[in-house]
């Protein structure tokens, strides 16, 4: 054994440099085919001194979040909104921070989809999915801030995210959340100037 190789060392050394090709290809093929929240649109309207957000929100779900859903797991959406006041050399102030979230669940019971503000505690019940996640996706009339916090001589933005909170899924979901990428679904940043 002293300076010789044996044929299962190689075998095992071969093999192990075999899995560290092919499993970074296979995720990033996962990756690619997960689907992804999108912001298809926002703005922000002032009435009576107060910003209203608008938004149109696509909310695709992958395989694992359908299946869970139909088995009873409740997913839990949340939009990220943050107000921030633009500075030259230095980041951004941020002005203010809002979640807005929301629950879908399937009751198999009446065979019906619930979404419910968590915010608010109001719901409302679809017969299909794809009811449910438009109306998920349709933002109206938000409240998210004074106009009287806002300096008029000073340039803001407003940033928008929508994701799915995985930390508030079941402990062995999390789990798996934590590795697979199926479960992270969140949309980019969106962000446009918001005039004071």
């Amino acid at each position: 054994m002293n300076g010789t190789t044996s044929p299962d060392r190689i075998w095992l050394a071969f093999l192990a440099l075999a899995c560290c090709c092919v499993l970074p290809v296979g995720t990033a093929d996962a990756a690619r085919d997960t689907p992804r929240f999108e912001i298809r649109s926002a703005y922000a309207e002032l009435e009576d001194a107060v910003y209203f957000l608008h938004a149109r929100i696509n909310y695709p779900l992958s395989k694992q979040a359908l299946e869970a859903l139909q088995s009873g797991v409740e997913l839990n959406f949340q939009l990220r909104i943050e107000v921030n006041r633009v500075r030259r050399y230095i980041p951004d102030a941020n002005v203010a921070t809002l979640l807005q979230r929301y629950q879908l669940r399937f009751n198999a019971l009446v065979n019906r989809y619930v979404v419910r503000n968590l915010n608010s505690g109001g719901q409302q019940s679809f017969a299909s999915l794809d009811a449910a996640l438009s109306f998920l996706g349709r933002v109206s009339d938000l409240p998210i801030l004074d106009k009287a916090l806002l300096d008029p001589d000073r340039k803001y933005i407003l940033k928008l995210q929508a994701e799915l909170d995985v930390r508030r899924l079941p402990a062995p979901i999390q789990l798996l959340a934590f590795w697979l990428d199926d479960w992270r679904l969140t949309s980019s940043w969106y962000t446009w100037p918001l005039q004071p």
